[in-house]
């Protein structure tokens, strides 16, 4: 059944005129994202009492007033400081396996199933207001986020679970009711929680649970780079990566199979999407998720940190109608953010565009996108041929990796398609040899390429922290700097703080280097000319090296020279 407007249920409860809902409308449409409870009040046509009221009707739930209210102790025990703070909720009930929770966010209609998802109880909603529910946190649930360190260590401690891993992993036929209990229980969730939190919250791009034959690692990246939690008991590791199993809806008997799978969340209300990977080990599963945050990747292209000279030319490049733009970098790069923003920008209502990815990252209304499924013989080069019968504009080729697929792309970009698509190449010239390994003729890759972007993702130094850094002579020469160049220079580092958890960084910036085909270099290639001389007509013509772009920032105390060093000194 649709749910009622609130405007309109402001209106019928009598809180304010037809005329006061249109004017809210109005200010709601030049505030876009404001919500129109929040833009009433703040004009002082509701008071928080009503707003709490018409919200309880709107979604048909009962309200309460919190003033003065203490949690139970075991209510107040089954949600952590992290999760009452992100979802904005007061435990208010423990009983027979049901939690009643105080929100002021009942709009957050996946919040009850992701709670019981994450806590393992089934979850009553009743509506407070605002105000009484942040008064309420920070007066329970304001103590520094509870420490994986607090929690692992009364893990150790915990006897009875320690008993059930061992029976479980004794050896003979595993009960599978035994196993789920396990998972469930109350230690493990909470651990497992804090961990998904605590990545989400630090914008990390995956999360690793590596078991090894005494101790059991967990391992967060963040900002391109792994670092290690407090690891969890080895006893636990079962335990652990059953849950996340339950969680991403994968077969929990099943333990000598890679399994594929995905958890969706909504978290301090912005949607996370995590994509599950299981690998049986010699000592265990090893599971890596993927941590897809809508919130922290802006598909625009203005926002991805490009030189406004390479983004004249690659907004030029993208508008043909017809010809392949390739993006180059490792895993990581930033290749698929890059070509989503491209996309987002052409999606108009005159052109049919159509990707195929491996897997589909985020949903993009009004483009068709296609999910690879190897299983059943759905593959880029399949798909690709699909796609061409479906009359599209723009295609994007999520990565081209052999000669059917390059094959594919090329007789596209011929009929009159802009095919965009990836590989994994050093830079911007070493990506016409790759296409001549592939076994794509050298006379289609001059009729069909128009621009080659190679990319990388460098650390920001952290601003808080940083401060100048000595110009060693190991650093000069790796970056391959004359003394001249460097002479009056100043390199930067970051000391370590509280802000970028003492690792000197924080965020990153990218690095691009953009290589649009002309007259001039079509005919280098038809000449089969080396890498080497081909980049060097390239930079003639303006091309800027993701080296030299590196430099650039080192010296303005954007990065460090070691992460320059680090993501291109095998460029050159």
């Amino acid at each position: 059944m649709a749910v009622r407007k609130l405007g309109q249920i402001f209106v019928d409860l009598g809180f304010i005129s037809d005329d006061q809902l249109e004017m809210l409308v109005e200010e709601q449409s030049q505030n876009p994202g404001q919500l129109i409870g929040r833009i009433a009040e703040d004009m002082g046509l509701i008071s928080d009492e009503e707003l709490i009221q018409a919200l309880g009707e709107q979604f048909g739930l009962k309200t309460v007033d919190i003033d003065g209210v203490v949690p139970p102790e075991d209510a107040r025990a089954a949600i952590s400081d992290s999760m009452a703070q992100l979802y904005r909720v007061i435990p208010l009930k423990l009983e027979d396996d049901r939690l009643t929770l105080a929100t002021c966010d009942p709009q957050n209609l996946a919040m009850q199933d992701e709670l019981r998802r994450f806590l393992g109880y089934e979850i009553s909603l009743l509506v407070a207001s605002e105000t009484q529910i942040l008064k309420a946190i920070d007066k329970f649930f304001n103590e520094d986020v509870e420490s994986i360190e607090k929690i692992i260590n009364d893990l150790q401690s915990d006897e009875e679970l320690k008993a059930a891993s061992e029976k479980l992993l004794g050896g003979g036929p595993i009960n599978l009711s035994d196993v789920a209990e396990l998972a469930d229980s109350a230690p493990v969730r909470k651990l497992l929680n804090i961990v998904l939190l605590q990545a989400i919250k630090e914008h990390a791009s995956d999360i690793h649970f590596e078991p090894f034959e005494d101790e059991f690692r967990i391992r967060i990246k963040a900002d391109g780079v792994l670092f290690e939690l407090v690891p969890p008991p080895r006893h636990l590791a079962f335990a652990i990566t059953t849950r996340i199993k339950v969680m991403a809806n994968l077969n929990i008997s099943e333990r000598r199979l890679p399994q594929d799978g995905r958890i969706e969340l909504t978290v301090g209300g912005h949607p996370v999407d995590l994509r599950v990977s299981v690998l049986p080990t010699m000592f265990g599963e090893s599971v890596v998720c993927r941590v897809l945050d809508r919130s922290v990747v802006s598909l625009d292209l203005g926002n991805i940190g490009m030189d406004p000279e390479i983004m004249k030319g690659f907004r030029e490049v993208i508008d043909k109608p017809n010809g392949i733009i390739l993006v180059t970098g490792p895993t990581g790069s930033g290749k698929t953010t890059t070509l989503y923003s491209a996309l987002n920008e052409l999606n108009t209502i005159e052109d049919k565009l159509i990707t195929t990815e491996d897997p589909v990252e985020y949903d993009i209304d009004g483009i068709v996108q296609i999910p690879i499924d190897h299983d059943i013989g759905v593959t880029f080069a399949s798909a690709l041929r699909a796609i061409l019968r479906q009359d599209p504009d723009k295609i994007l080729v999520g990565e081209i990796r052999d000669m059917e697929t390059a094959e594919i792309a090329v007789q596209a970009s011929l009929t009159g398609h802009t095919v965009f698509s990836t590989l994994h190449t050093n830079d911007a010239p070493s990506t016409v040899t790759r296409m001549k390994d592939m076994g794509v003729p050298t006379f289609l890759i001059t009729a069909t390429v128009e621009a080659i972007l190679a990319q990388r993702l460098v650390r920001r130094i952290c601003p808080e922290c940083r401060e100048k850094a000595e110009v060693t002579e190991d650093l000069r020469i790796d970056l391959g700097l004359t003394e001249e160049d460097v002479a009056g220079k100043t390199f930067y580092r970051g000391a370590g703080c509280g802000n970028c958890s003492n690792t000197g960084y924080k965020g990153r910036i990218g690095l691009f280097e953009l290589m649009i085909m002309d007259d001039e270099l079509r005919a280098m290639i038809m000449d089969n000319v080396q890498t080497d001389v081909l980049r060097e007509a390239a930079r003639k013509k303006g091309m800027r090296l993701l080296r030299d772009m590196g430099i650039e920032f080192a010296f303005e105390g954007t990065t460090t020279a070691e992460e320059v060093i680090r993501e291109t000194v095998l460029d050159g």
